[in-house]
C-alpha cells in the first residue's frame, strides 16, 4: 500500500475526482506544453456527464497558462476502458498534434496513467485489514504503531496540518450563511443547526453537534471552499465532524485526534488498495462507506478500543452503506450529498459505540465487505454511478423542469 498522505489531500471543492484530479492533471500537462498553439482536453464518461455541475472545466482552465487557447470537449457517451473518469490531453503546434496523454481521475484527487506518472511507490508491506490486524496482535501493537513504523514520525506534521484544515472547514462552515452556488439554490443549514445543537440537552445535543459539523464541511465543499479529502471531497464532512465532536464534546486532546487520523487513514488506504473510493466507479458506497469506516475506526481507537474492536467498527460502518448509489442532482455535490454526510457521521459514532460494547468478534470481516462493495459497484447500473442519469437525480430533475415550465 502507498502512504496515507494520499488519502488526505488539502484542496478546493466541490469534487476530488471531478475538480482536484482534473486540475492536477491539467497543471502537469501545462508545465510541459503551456506555450503551445492550442490545447484540447476531452472529458469522457462521468466527467463529461456531471463535469459542468462539478466545475471540471473551470478547474482545468484555471491552471492553464493560456485558457483562451484551451478547448474543452465533452464526450458523455464514450467511456474509456480503465475508469469512468477518463481524460485526453492533446497539444497542437502549427496545426499538428505535438503530444497526447490519457489519464484517469480515480478518486480522492488521485490520478493514474499507464506509464506510472503519479505512482508514489509502496510504503506498507501488507495490503489487507486481516494482514495488518494480525501483525498488530502478534506484535502487541496498535494501528498507530503500525503506521508510524512504516511512515515514520515525519508523518505527524502533515497530519497536524490536515487536522488544522479540517477544524477550519468546520468552523468556517458554521459561520457562513446564505445560498450555495448553482441552479439548485440550496440554502446553507450548518449555522442554524449549530445554534440549535448548542441549545439542546440530552441525547439530541451530540447528535445535533455531529449534524452541524458534517453539514458545515459539506457546505464548504459544495461552495468550492478548502476542505480535506477523507477520502474524497464528496465525503469530506464525515471524519472531520466525528473528530470535531470527539474534541469538543468528549474533551479529547489534539494528539489523540491525530492518532485517530492515522488509523482512519490506514482504513481508507486499505479500501483504496483493494477496492475503490470513486463514486463514478462503485457509487457513493465507495465514498461515504469508506468515510464511515474511517470515522468509526478512528473514534473506536480514541475511545480506547482494541484492534479487533476497531476492525469491527470499520466493518459495520462500511457494511451498512453497501449499495449506496451516487446520484447527484444536476451534477452538483449538494443533493443528496450534503445530508448524507450528516447522517453517515452519526452512523459512524454509533458503529464505534456498538463495537466498544463487544469483544470484537463477528462473522463478516472488513476485507469481505470491501470485496462485496466492489462487486456491488460493478453490478450497479452506470446511471447510479455519478452520471446524474438515474435515482434521485432524475426524480429531482423532473421536478425542476416542471417548476421552470410553470414560470
Amino acid at each position: 500500500m502507498k502512504s496515507i498522505r494520499e488519502i488526505y489531500n488539502i484542496g478546493y471543492g466541490p469534487s476530488s475526482s471531478h475538480t482536484m484530479g482534473p486540475s492536477r492533471a491539467a497543471k502537469f500537462f501545462n508545465e510541459k506544453h503551456g506555450e503551445v498553439e492550442r490545447v484540447r482536453v476531452t472529458l469522457y464518461g462521468s466527467l463529461a456527464l456531471t463535469g459542468k455541475g462539478h466545475g471540471t472545466d473551470t478547474a482545468i482552465l484555471k491552471v492553464m497558462s493560456h485558457p483562451e487557447r484551451t478547448e474543452i470537449v465533452w464526450q458523455p457517451d464514450v467511456t474509456l476502458p480503465k475508469h469512468p473518469n477518463g481524460m485526453l490531453f492533446e497539444a497542437f503546434q502549427n496545426g499538428e498534434l505535438l503530444d497526447s496523454w490519457t489519464v484517469y481521475s480515480i478518486g480522492g484527487g488521485a490520478l493514474w496513467d499507464e506509464i506510472g506518472t503519479f505512482d508514489g511507490g509502496e510504503v506498507y508491506p501488507h495490503t489487507t485489514m486481516e494482514e495488518v490486524m494480525n501483525w498488530c496482535i502478534e506484535e502487541g501493537c496498535t494501528f498507530v504503531d503500525y503506521v508510524e513504523k512504516y511512515e515514520g514520525k515525519s508523518l505527524y506534521p502533515h497530519l497536524e496540518l490536515v487536522w488544522q484544515r479540517m477544524q477550519e472547514s468546520v468552523e468556517r462552515g458554521m459561520r457562513t450563511e446564505g445560498v450555495l452556488p448553482g441552479a439548485l439554490k440550496l440554502a446553507r443549514k450548518a449555522s442554524s443547526y449549530n445554534i440549535k445543537a448548542m441549545q439542546s440537552t440530552g441525547s439530541s445535543r451530540p447528535m445535533g453537534m455531529l449534524f452541524a459539523a458534517a453539514l458545515a464541511v459539506s457546505e464548504e465543499n459544495a461552495g468550492g471552499g478548502c476542505v480535506v479529502t477523507a477520502p474524497t471531497c464528496g465525503a469530506s464532512g464525515v471524519l472531520p465532524a466525528v473528530m470535531y465532536f470527539m474534541k469538543h464534546d468528549q474533551k479529547m486532546p489534539d494528539y489523540r485526534i491525530i492518532r485517530g487520523l492515522m488509523t482512519a487513514g490506514l482504513i481508507g488506504n486499505i479500501v483504496k488498495s483493494n477496492g475503490s473510493i470513486s463514486g463514478a466507479e462503485v457509487g457513493c458506497q465507495g465514498e461515504l462507506g469508506t468515510a464511515c469506516a474511517m470515522a468509526a475506526g478512528a473514534a473506536t481507537q480514541i475511545w480506547g478500543g482494541t484492534p479487533r474492536q476497531i476492525e469491527y467498527a470499520a466493518e459495520m460502518g462500511f457494511e451498512h452503506n453497501l449499495g449506496l448509489t451516487c446520484d447527484p442532482v444536476l451534477g452538483y455535490v449538494q443533493i443528496p450529498c450534503i445530508e448524507r454526510n450528516a447522517f453517515v457521521a452519526q452512523k459512524a459514532r454509533e458503529a464505534a459505540l456498538y463495537a466498544l460494547y463487544s469483544d470484537g468478534q463477528h462473522m463478516v470481516s472488513f476485507d469481505e465487505v470491501v470485496k462485496t462493495m466492489v462487486e456491488t459497484g460493478l453490478d450497479m447500473q452506470a446511471k447510479y454511478r455519478e452520471t446524474s442519469l438515474g435515482g434521485l437525480a432524475s426524480v429531482c430533475m423532473k421536478k425542476l423542469n416542471s417548476r421552470q415550465s410553470k414560470k
